[in-house]
């Protein structure tokens, strides 16, 4: 809980502030899960505080909702075409991931449960950056990699738009975007490792080498 906390502060996601005239915060609650490695053992323990999505107001609290996923189609597209070129794709997962999002209304939440201010106990966040349970939380993360890899030099596929493409000198490195998980190769190793490095740079992530396993899958 504490971890998670810090990752709230790290990424700047929200201000203690006095509560406005008429506000009604939205509630905020703790979520506790078990992450799994692909041989079904846990590998940690992860506490995760989440907004009470269903409190929001459609056009108050959010607007815009719908946020791209990958087909699973398009992630054995993907395979094929790597296999087929000969080269293995690399996978990395952003740590938070909604909090890196950018929201555009003004909306408040409680302070989150056993956590609360000794000396400002009345106080609300307003929030920067969506958090989990926003129901705008998937589209803000989504806006927010689009941007930062449209201006890193990448186009964005004309069908699937969680498909993005780099040509360097006569390379390609391509992105598969799942939500937090980025699926990404090329045959240039260069290449490869200079996006792991940025994305690094921009984002807090955790970098997970040859992609093996991924919703259920064993890939070989």
């Amino acid at each position: 809980m504490h971890e998670e906390l810090e990752n709230f502060e790290r990424n700047h996601v929200w201000d203690l502030v006095e509560p406005p005239p008429n506000c009604r915060p939205i509630g905020t609650k703790w979520v506790f899960k078990d992450k799994q490695g692909e041989d079904g053992m846990v590998v940690r323990n992860k506490a995760r505080l989440v907004a009470q999505g269903f409190c929001q107001k459609e056009w108050i609290d959010y607007e815009e909702t719908f946020a791209l996923v990958a087909r699973l189609e398009a992630i054995r597209i993907l395979l094929a075409f790597a296999a087929s070129k000969g080269f293995k794709l690399q996978q990395m997962d952003a740590k938070s991931a909604f909090l890196n999002g950018f929201i555009e209304e003004e909306v408040y939440v409680r302070q989150p449960p056993d956590f609360e201010s000794a000396r400002f106990p009345d106080r609300v966040y307003k929030l920067r950056k969506a958090i989990y349970g926003l129901k705008q939380a998937p589209r803000a993360w989504y806006a927010r990699l689009k941007s930062f890899l449209l201006k890193s030099g990448f186009v964005m596929g004309s069908v699937d738009k969680t498909l993005f493409l780099l040509s360097h000198g006569g390379d390609t490195l391509l992105v598969q975007i799942y939500i937090d998980d980025i699926i990404f190769g090329g045959l240039s190793h260069a290449l490869v490792s200079s996006f792991a490095e940025q994305m690094s740079r921009e984002f807090e992530m955790s970098l997970m080498g040859e992609f093996q396993f991924f919703l259920g899958l064993q890939i070989k």
